[in-house]
């Protein structure tokens, strides 16, 4: 099991979720503290700066409104608010102007007396020559710091003489709350360290019986029953590791129930001889045994992880949800020409209690030679059916027309009698040839064998063909002249060599050559019989020893054949331990093999 990174554990993540509980709380209580703070001392200096400047709008109102006649000893109404200024400016106060009805400054407690005289353009000021006051914030002009500024109108007799514009600086106020922030913040950084040590130490407490477990579970998995989990308390997670330990003795116990019968089963499937297959709830083989293996042509390997469809080859006709729906078996067709292999695969759904689909069986049964066994007996009804309909018609038609009153033509009736006679004598043959091919198949089957000199054999059966050929055929023999002695069944093998010059000759052109040939092997003799005729084309020349084949059907039943010769030519030639066998090229004629047992060593008895 992949081991659990620090930052992705119950432990960090628990020990953060603490801390930034904490954090949160003290971040809320801190930001309403300085907050109410914050408000509290702007309040106190706003209200302190108010009752100030009150008590200066009052003093200079008095100047202001006094007759210039009344001062004495070179006293101005300037230098008498001059004097007022001193009492009233402080540190805060940064600066003092009074402004008289024409918006000129007066008086001003700045070290520049350089406004005094000109006329102002504040805002503020004109406001207060209205008679409106004014407080707000702004940043000195040099030392851009936040400052309070408050102008307030100098009414006598209920009319606006003058205003009074005081600047006075906050800085103190935001020191203090600078100070306080950092104390707040420190204080904040503390109690996290706490929190963060108890954070752990809690976690501690319960991450470690959980890694316990954790490493209980592995083990289990791995098939060790005998661990046990440790339990620290009685809370609840010291019952969860009592119930964790309960559930390891009843896993041991089902463990070892179900690997008995595990085995039962696993030793029942490998011995079957048909394939098994099974899947889990997705589709994919979980489980399949060897003659599966090798009915589908497959390495264990490539089976891992593959889909029961893909497996099959059917993914673009079925999907695995249909085959659960259908539940239908289906004959696959997994072989090749060289190989022909037929499957019939039948599904059975794996159900759980409560009805869910948990997987799907699927059993392959190897029905190959019945394919093979039901498709030759279809194609042998139907083309015994048509050879036999085919004369059955021709007579027919003639019979009736005999009937009819063609009896009477003494030109026709001969003719309809003689094409009557023909087809009669062409499905004698093939009755004939039907019967021979069905003693050929029984089992208890006997040839009745001979050794013979073969030489002589086959020379005599060439000489049969050349005295009675009525076209211009030319034959070519490569015939040894020792004898070769060999332990046949010579009505059979006579009829194999009938069979396959008969259809030489049939094939043959007018002038041509038919070339007899015996090749002398280690262990048999191979005899040859080769024409110059059309050829048989490629993909026919493996077919021709099949019953009922024809390459031209048309011309072989105008030429009087039934399609079996050769079919019979081959089992007679198998019932004698040898094999048969055709090479052509189309245009360029045909030759047929068959071989025959020769041991040199029991021929030297013979002689």
């Amino acid at each position: 099991m992949k081991r659990v990174r620090f930052f992705q554990s119950i432990h960090f993540k628990f020990v953060t979720v603490y801390v930034l509980l904490i954090m949160l709380a003290m971040q809320i209580i801190g930001v309403y503290f300085v907050k109410e703070l914050e408000t509290s001392l702007k309040t106190n200096f706003e209200t302190s700066l108010t009752k100030r400047v009150s008590l200066l709008v009052y003093n200079i109102e008095q100047e202001m409104s006094r007759d210039p006649k009344e001062y004495t000893d070179g006293k101005t109404v300037n230098s008498e608010i001059m004097s007022i200024f001193r009492d009233f400016v402080t540190e805060e106060i940064r600066e003092v102007r009074v402004i008289d009805i024409n918006k000129t400054v007066i008086a001003t407690s700045s070290s520049n007396q350089d406004v005094v005289g000109k006329k102002t353009t504040e805002e503020s000021v004109r406001r207060a020559l209205v008679g409106l006051d004014y407080t707000g914030l702004g940043f000195h002009n040099e030392t851009n710091s936040p400052v309070r500024i408050i102008t307030v109108p100098v009414n006598h007799n209920n009319q606006t003489i003058g205003a009074v514009y005081v600047m006075a600086s906050m800085e103190e106020v935001f020191t203090q709350m600078s100070i306080i922030n950092k104390i707040l913040a420190t204080g904040t950084v503390i109690s996290l360290a706490i929190t963060a040590a108890l954070g752990i130490f809690l976690a501690r407490t319960i991450t470690r019986p959980m890694s316990d477990m954790r490493k209980q579970a592995i083990e289990l998995a791995n098939g060790n029953f005998s661990r046990k989990v440790k339990v620290y308390g009685e809370d609840e997670i010291g019952q969860l590791a009592i119930t964790f330990n309960y559930l390891t003795e009843k896993l041991e116990d089902a463990q070892a129930t179900t690997e008995g019968e595990r085995k039962k089963l696993a030793s029942v499937i490998a011995h079957m001889t048909d394939g098994v297959i099974a899947t889990n709830r997705e589709g994919r083989v979980i489980l399949i045994n060897n003659p599966a293996l090798e009915m589908l042509n497959v390495s264990r390997g490539t089976v891992q992880q593959a889909t029961i469809t893909e497996l099959l080859g059917i993914s673009d006709e079925y999907t695995f949800e249909s085959l659960i729906e259908e539940q239908e078996s289906l004959v696959l067709d997994t072989g090749t020409d060289e190989r022909p292999f037929i499957l019939r695969v039948s599904f059975s759904v794996i159900q759980k209690e409560m009805g869910k689909t948990d997987g799907l069986i699927a059993v392959l049964y190897d029905i190959t030679e019945q394919e093979k066994i039901d498709q030759e007996r279809r194609e042998f009804v139907a083309n015994v059916s048509h050879e036999l309909r085919t004369p059955l018609t021709t007579m027919r038609s003639y019979l009736e027309a005999l009937a009819d009153g063609a009896w009477k033509d003494q030109e026709i009736a001969p003719q309809f009698l003689h094409v009557t006679q023909t087809e009669t004598e062409r499905m004698i043959r093939l009755v004939n040839d039907l019967l021979q091919l069905s003693k050929l198949d029984r089992t208890d089957y006997q040839l009745t064998k001979d050794w013979i000199n073969f030489t002589d054999f086959f020379q005599k059966i060439i000489d049969r063909f050349e005295m009675t050929i009525s076209q211009h055929v030319t034959f070519i023999r490569n015939i040894p002249k020792e004898p070769l002695y060999v332990e046949i069944d010579t009505d059979k093998i006579t009829q194999v060599l009938d069979n396959i010059i008969s259809n030489a000759l049939k094939y043959s052109p007018e002038g041509g050559k038919v070339t007899f040939t015996i090749d002398i092997l280690p262990s048999e003799i191979q005899i040859r019989v080769r024409d110059e005729g059309v050829g048989i084309p490629k993909d026919s020349v493996n077919k021709i020893f099949d019953r009922f084949y024809r390459v031209d059907k048309a011309r072989t039943r105008k030429l009087g054949g039934t399609g079996l010769g050769l079919a019979i030519a081959k089992e007679m030639v198998q019932a004698h331990g040898g094999d048969i066998w055709a090479q052509s090229k189309e245009g360029s004629g045909t030759t047929v093999f068959f071989t025959l047992p020769y041991n040199p060593e029991q021929e030297d008895e013979w002689e």
